[in-house]
């Protein structure tokens, strides 16, 4: 066949079909329901599942890094204590429950002397 008989270029053109508009995703990740789940959860944990959920959902990004992790736990408010405010916080802990229990033992002894 001899195609230099014709000039396509003159030849008028289909004109090419339109692209169909693509659909908005739909978000059909399901929630968080701690109620399903085969442990109790602490009210931290659901709200460390639910920032997690949320950076998921806004990043569109299922599976994040473990820098983009850290950027939700900071963004939560936690921060990393250096070695000598660690150990002033777990003294702080250890008086402060010394002093639960001595109170926890003065209650207990009044409530007995009111019994007796």
């Amino acid at each position: 066949m001899d195609r230099r008989r014709k000039d396509r270029r003159k030849e008028e053109v289909a004109a090419a079909e339109p692209k169909l508009e693509r659909r908005k995703k739909v978000n059909r990740r399901r929630q968080i329901d701690p109620t399903t789940c085969e442990r109790d959860y602490s009210d931290q944990e659901v709200e460390f599942m639910n920032a997690m959920d949320e950076y998921k959902r806004t990043s569109g990004r299922m599976f994040p890094t473990c820098s983009e992790v850290l950027e939700v736990i900071r963004g939560l408010g936690y921060v990393q204590l250096s070695s000598a405010e660690l150990a002033a916080r777990q003294a702080d802990d250890a008086v402060e429950s010394y002093d639960d229990s001595a109170s926890e033992e003065v209650m207990e002894e009044e409530l007995e002397a009111e019994l007796v």
